[in-house]
């Protein structure tokens, strides 16, 4: 009998969200949203009057403050509901409207930093001195003159915010073509039970041992992809050409170089990582050479990637079981960690399982003053649990950052995003390799942190290779088209997984499905915070409350310093290659361990 996708009405409400904490109803979302045009308004008006005096710029800066708080907490609903069924077209308007609101916002507020910046560098000093209430915003400040080369008019930065509106089309169609509009054939294993493809549950299809069941849902998923392979290359053309047309209207050299300076970080992390990880290669051919001995195939496929190396072993947990795994996996934190982690399961931040409608893959969102949100596609696997505790991190990060830092301070910077993530999913695995009570159940674990490694630290910078290749040649004037795109991405994955794998013709297609891709240089951001959280993780384990302390810290300290500094309070400096290369000795170590596993007590 084929497994059928719920519709969202018939999922149990203990296992959706509670965005009633955010707005009871659509109507209190209205009056939210007016009333942060009204702060927009007011805003708008001290045009040309902000940068008069100490006093004209605290009161600029308090509203602006108040405005973007509004308008995060009725874009983050808005974007909640129609994440949680994007066949409800009540929703879709909803998040249509959110997004025109915060173009025409964004509008309003554009001519703060150009203002700003007229200010001279002493006749601010004098005003902090002044006028006590700035020191608020001190950090903010800092950041605008931080970009002062990057600035520009106060009347082209008004051109530059309006054009937000259309500069986010690509990835809007990207995701109501995914969403909402494409559908998957049913896919049948070798007992001849069948199962509805989605992009949900593409990756727990993939982790199946059933070896014709992975292949046909394979070639059934990216057959399906290729079909619209001119569409999905426009759209990512698109997306790289808004990205090129920011970045050249604020003088940057490139739009990698702009993405980077956002989150002010030296680009030369990102090539520091990139080095670190092809000098780390032989490392992957290793992994990936002892996946083909483990599986017994005579050739290793790409629709082998995902299914474990362990045979006749399977670790299915439930949510309910894998609630109680997490607070015991995340006790090396503190209680205090551990009760908000609780909180959240009883106060309903989580959206729990799939439906029809309902975006895939998983996410946490912040909304400053009520506490994170967390979407999930719960499938019962040991993946599931990961997925779950990575998106706590996510949360934990925003609570603490929210619960010690202004709104605007509270806001850390992408770049460090994946670092508590990750460290909570390292602590899940140790708790787990320290609980387990057989050889297959240990080698299936370590199985699993070989996964991570391949998925975070290999496979996001062979994306990161792909974002900086595409862009330059687009940059150049060569054009993205799906062929191009597809080339590009077949060689670099033959190039990451090495001779022991057999790159099959359809991987070409995968470039289509990674949401990340429309993030703006989103990816290189998993490898190195997966680098440092293996640094951070450890030293947690090793040494406790010493080490706890400070990664607080850091997790409380928002965008109050520039990523890479407030990283270094945490122990971890990413201004070198050392923590990637550190990192991929474990790898190396951890490949060595299940080596000799399989040899001594899993080969028979």
């Amino acid at each position: 009998m084929e497994q059928r996708l719920p519709i969202r009405s018939e999922v149990p409400v203990e296992l959706t969200w509670r965005l009633e904490d955010i707005y009871e109803n659509t109507e209190a979302w209205e009056a939210d949203l007016k009333k942060g045009t009204a702060l927009a308004d007011r805003l708008s008006a001290m045009e040309g009057k902000a940068a008069g005096s100490a006093s004209a710029l605290l009161q600029a800066l308090d509203l602006y403050e108040a405005c973007l708080e509004i308008l995060y907490s009725t874009s983050s609903y808005a974007s909640m509901r129609h994440d949680q069924d994007a066949g409800n077209s009540a929703d879709t308007e909803l998040f249509l409207r959110a997004q025109s609101a915060e173009v025409a916002i964004a509008e309003k507020l554009s001519f703060l930093e150009p203002e700003i910046l007229t200010i001279p560098e002493e006749t601010l000093a004098s005003w902090f001195e002044e006028e006590p209430g700035l020191k608020k915003y001190e950090v903010t400040i800092r950041e605008v003159l931080r970009g002062r080369k990057h600035a520009l008019s106060a009347e082209m930065e008004r051109l530059l915010a309006s054009a937000g509106e259309m500069a986010a089309a690509p990835l809007n169609a990207f995701s109501m073509l995914v969403d909402a509009d494409l559908k998957f054939p049913s896919v049948t294993d070798s007992r001849g039970q069948t199962f509805q493809l989605s992009n949900g549950r593409f990756v727990p299809l993939m982790m199946s041992h059933d070896r014709a069941l992975r292949k046909e849902a394979f070639d059934a998923f990216y057959t399906r992809y290729k079909e619209f392979l001119n569409t999905w290359a426009a759209l990512y053309d698109g997306q790289v050409r808004q990205q090129i047309f920011f970045a050249r209207a604020r003088k940057y050299g490139s739009a990698f170089e702009a993405a980077v300076d956002g989150s002010n970080v030296d680009p030369a992390v990102c090539d520091n990582l990139i080095e670190s990880v092809h000098r780390g290669l032989p490392s992957m051919y290793r992994y990936v050479a002892l996946r083909k001995k483990m599986l017994g195939v005579d050739e290793l496929h790409m629709y082998d990637v995902y299914a474990p190396m362990v045979a006749d072993f399977e670790m299915k947990v439930t949510y309910e079981e894998a609630k109680e795994i997490s607070l015991k996996a995340l006790a090396p934190l503190g209680e205090e960690y551990v009760s908000i982690v609780r909180k959240s399961y009883e106060d309903r931040w989580i959206d729990v399982v799939e439906n029809e409608g309902k975006r895939g893959g998983a996410y946490s969102s912040g909304v400053y003053g009520v506490h994170p949100y967390m979407l999930l596609n719960w499938s019962d696997t040991l993946n599931d649990v990961f997925t779950l505790v990575h998106e706590m991190g996510h949360s934990m990060h925003t609570w603490y950052s929210s619960r010690n830092q202004t709104f605007l301070n509270a806001h850390y910077k992408i770049f460090v995003a994946e670092v508590a993530s990750t460290t909570n999913e390292i602590l899940l695995l140790e708790y787990l390799l320290g609980k387990a009570s057989s050889v297959r159940e240990k080698a299936y674990l370590l199985n699993h942190y070989l996964d991570s490694f391949k998925g975070t630290l290999f496979r996001q910078t062979m994306f990161e290779e792909f974002e900086r290749k595409t862009n330059s040649m687009a940059e150049a004037g060569q054009p993205l088209t799906g062929e191009v795109l597809s080339g590009i991405y077949h060689e670099l994955n033959s190039l990451y997984f090495g001779p022991d794998m057999v790159s099959d013709p359809l991987i070409a297609c995968e470039w289509a499905r990674i949401p990340h891709f429309y993030y703006n240089f989103y990816v290189y951001q998993y490898a190195t915070s997966f680098s440092a959280a293996v640094a951070i993780a450890h030293r947690i384990l090793e040494e406790g409350e010493a080490a706890v302390g400070p990664y607080l810290r850091f997790l409380s300290s928002g965008c109050t310093d520039d990523p890479v500094s407030l990283l270094k309070t945490a122990g971890v400096d990413l201004s070198t290659g050392r923590p990637v290369d550190e990192a991929i000795a474990v790898f190396d170590q951890v490949v060595t361990e299940m080596e000799e596993l399989f040899e001594k007590e899993l080969k028979s």
